[in-house]
């Protein structure tokens, strides 16, 4: 069922497919951005630092990072595990970085027009070249940040939070139509819909904590990480704990569940022709994965593909 791509990976995250057959993704715990090609090659892209956490290729052909500043880790037999906020912690960001040089620069931080970053997690662009971004927040002994979703532009010169309070938002994405924003909350375990009304605007739809309507929430003691979309509207959120990804229809319905064989399965990404081979992040043991899809996966804003 499973194609290994690649093992020894340091918490894999955030995958990204490109036009010539590589995936790019980051490794959390390594501080790293890494490319991994179809002959087995492995190349470092960058190294930031802190915690690189969600990619995304924009509109110059330049990968957006959002780095959620570092985790503490534990591991056991090579399993690991984050847990908590760094110690050399290093703040909360949005980095952009050459593909082909390495050259990484910050291009939001914590405070930038007003708005508190502390663990930036996933991030979408749109057709209007801007980009949506969770911030997940961080977690310390007795305290958890409260966040929210955040919208900018890829040239640096508009960066404002649109949703909060937001429950750790983790996995972001759009619909094929780019009329509706989706959000994964991890401890609710909830996906959300919100819907959009202009470039960084949503509706004020749902109840008095904040825009958004609530579309699916499973049963049983899981965890939503980081999402990716379907061609044909479905959304699919990797979950920990049940170990896989489930599928949910734009109504909110359950189309399947697809089990893997880590119960820190984080993202999903499609690359391939079709964009039917799905590539999937088994972050605990350190894999990056593929097989192939029963539906194409959507074609992203920028990604060649």
């Amino acid at each position: 069922m499973f194609t290994t791509v690649a093992t020894g990976l340091r918490f894999p995250e955030g995958p990204v497919a490109l036009p010539d057959g590589s995936v790019v993704l980051v490794e959390i715990a390594a501080g790293c951005i890494t490319r991994l090609w179809p002959d087995g090659r492995r190349t470092v892209v960058a190294r930031p630092g802190g915690g690189p956490n969600g990619l995304a290729l924009g509109p110059d052909g330049k990968l957006y990072c959002c780095n959620n500043g570092g985790f503490k880790w534990l591991e056991n037999n090579g399993f690991l595990v984050p847990h908590g906020q760094a110690d050399d912690y290093s703040g909360g960001r949005i980095e952009r970085i050459d593909l082909e040089s390495g050259v990484c620069e910050t291009l939001y931080k914590d405070g930038d027009f007003g708005c508190v970053l502390r663990g930036p997690n996933d991030i979408v662009f749109d057709g209007e070249g801007g980009f949506w971004f969770t911030d997940h927040g961080k977690t310390r002994e007795r305290t958890r940040d409260v966040t929210g979703i955040f919208y900018a532009r890829a040239d640096g010169s508009l960066l404002k939070e649109v949703i909060f309070p937001s429950e750790n938002p983790n996995g972001i994405g759009l619909s094929p139509d780019g009329a509706t924003l989706y959000a994964a909350e991890t401890y609710t375990c909830r996906l959300m819909a919100f819907r959009v009304t202009a470039p960084g605007e949503v509706a004020a739809d749902a109840g008095p904590g904040g825009p958004g309507i609530p579309l699916y929430r499973p049963a049983g003691y899981k965890f939503f990480d980081s999402l990716g979309v379907e061609e044909g509207g479905n959304i699919c959120v990797a979950t920990i704990g049940e170990s896989g990804i489930s599928v949910i229809s734009p109504a909110g319905e359950l189309v399947e569940f697809v089990p893997t064989p880590d119960i820190f399965t984080t993202n999903i990404c499609w690359g391939g022709p079709d964009r039917r081979t799905a590539f999937i992040t088994l972050s605990g043991s350190g894999q990056l994965v593929s097989m192939a899809w029963p539906r194409p996966g959507l074609k992203l804003h920028h990604s060649g593909l």
